[in-house]
């Protein structure tokens, strides 16, 4: 079996999860902050909405430098709309999976960097880089979400399990 076989199950479900996480965050509330040193709950969802545009980047290039020119300017997307945010993720989760389907285990094992400023901050494996700090990554700040939306009263949805606020059948 190919790895990309092994992980397109993992994704479409931790992908679903994300995407109901995402919808339920409305509008008024993009920015509110648990506490000053926290970010908004906009910047966040953009992060997660973000997140899988990294699959086509990881998959398909050896490396991303996050400051190529040393100038500090990278500046990751925000959406300013519920709808823009669910466009984000959707056009991102599409081309991630896109990337995903094409992917051969040899590829899969390539070594690939992040960078900063030229400075190597690590170097894995892509299949590495796609579970541990994509996945891995995503599962982390959606539950940082699921946080954001309990401190504003707005149901958390059932994600492993049932939540306070929706039972599985």
């Amino acid at each position: 079996m190919a790895l990309r076989d092994l992980i397109l199950p993992e994704f479409d479900h931790e992908m679903a999860g994300t995407r109901r996480s995402l919808e339920r965050v409305p509008e008024d509330k993009f920015e509110w902050r648990p506490h000053e040193k926290s970010t908004t709950m906009g910047a966040l969802a953009s992060h997660l909405a973000d997140m899988p545009s990294w699959i086509e980047a990881t998959l398909n290039h050896d490396s991303f430098d996050f400051d190529p020119d040393g100038t500090g300017s990278y500046s990751p997307p925000q959406a300013a709309t519920a709808a823009e945010l669910l466009k984000m993720f959707d056009a991102n989760v599409a081309a991630g999976r896109k990337a995903l389907e094409n992917i051969s285990d040899d590829d899969f094992m390539k070594p690939w960097s992040l960078l900063f400023g030229g400075q190597t901050i690590f170097t894995q494996p892509r299949f590495g880089v796609l579970r541990g700090f994509i996945l891995s990554h995503n599962v982390h700040h959606r539950a940082q979400l699921g946080v954001y939306l309990r401190l504003n009263n707005i149901a958390v949805p059932a994600l492993y399990g049932p939540s306070a606020d929706e039972q599985m059948m």
